[in-house]
């Protein structure tokens, strides 16, 4: 089913080759149209992040059957739907995890990877909520099994992952410990709820975080950053400790470490991606997240924190500033509405 009366083409974003963020430029090309298990959302607003830059970048290529179009995040009104779909209609607000194309004014997206927009969101709100979310839910709560009364520490507290773990894991009853760039981004940090904030600058954070814990180390380690604190990270876990791989921003080769501290202290290593994930698998977080973190969101708690918005057409700009890393919080895209 379709809406009447859709344009042909639209608007959209396309990198005229790899390079930094000024390869950006707006651009016409034709509306998608939605396959039988996919949805066809008007694009209101769509979320910056750090895939982005790397698929920018010619880093990161799209999955061959997923649109070449940079963005994998998006919230706007369902305006077609495909033959198989039978929980989303024309008219809904769908906020998705896209597999691409996500700059532009229309955009497909799987309907397993789409939920609501929570009570009292706007487009921006709605559309800063699956990236950081599903990655989250995945990485911390699922492969990293945090707990109730256990800790956890958060790299980079004051990114898109790092406020959205920052509040879950409070929310769902762990002490929170996070790392930061600067006194007032640890400010941040312990504004959004976290027991502990270090300045990663300044201070050696496993010797920092040793001390705010009194020698016990934490449950689980969520990091962005790679392989230059590998070691850092296996000291500050406590026995059984869980260290979760999300980002390798400073590289992901670690030359080499004693195999013992990990047999020692019955520690686990593991991480994940999201985009290579099939629909199914990317299917089952959105349904827990409906269940277990949307009522959240719906009550008013956790929610994204926006540090800047950009209309479509200044792309670029935004990128920058993700490349920055001066924000707090997520950067987004204005698309319509």
């Amino acid at each position: 089913m379709t809406t009447a009366a859709l344009p042909t083409t639209m608007r959209q974003i396309e990198a005229r080759e790899p390079g930094g963020p000024e390869v950006l430029a707006l651009a016409t090309g034709p509306v998608p149209q939605p396959r039988p298990h996919e949805v066809l959302i008007r694009v209101e607003a769509a979320g910056v992040n750090r895939p982005d830059l790397m698929q920018r970048a010619g880093k990161y290529p799209p999955p061959p059957d997923a649109s070449p179009l940079i963005g994998l995040e998006v919230a706007g009104e369902v305006v077609a739907v495909g033959a198989e779909v039978v929980n989303w209609h024309v008219g809904d607000r769908a906020t998705a995890l896209t597999n691409g194309g996500g700059y532009a004014e229309y955009c497909v997206a799987p309907a397993a990877q789409c939920l609501p927009w929570p009570a009292g969101f706007d487009a921006v709100r709605a559309a800063a909520l699956p990236e950081t979310y599903f990655t989250v839910w995945a990485n911390l709560f699922q492969h990293g099994r945090l707990a109730r009364g256990e800790a956890v520490l958060v790299h980079g507290g004051t990114s898109g992952i790092g406020v959205t773990a920052i509040q879950l894991a409070r929310e769902f009853g762990a002490r929170v410990y996070a790392t930061a760039g600067s006194d007032d981004k640890c400010a941040a940090c312990l504004a959004l709820g976290a027991d502990g904030a270090i300045n990663y600058r300044s201070t050696d954070f496993a010797e920092r975080l040793m001390e705010l814990t009194g020698g016990a180390g934490v449950n689980v380690v969520l990091d962005i950053v790679g392989a230059p604190y590998f070691e850092r990270n296996l000291r500050c876990l406590a026995m059984d400790g869980r260290l979760v791989e999300v980002s390798t921003q400073l590289g992901s080769k670690v030359e080499r470490f004693d195999l013992l501290k990990v047999m020692q202290r019955r520690l686990v290593i593991t991480g994940s991606t999201m985009r290579p994930r099939t629909t199914a698998e990317k299917g089952a977080i959105a349904q827990a997240l409906r269940e277990r973190v949307w009522p959240v969101l719906n009550a008013g708690r956790c929610g994204p924190l926006v540090y800047a918005t950009f209309p479509l057409a200044e792309a670029a700009a935004a990128h920058a500033l993700l490349e920055s890393s001066v924000h707090v919080g997520k950067v987004m895209l204005k698309v319509a509405g």
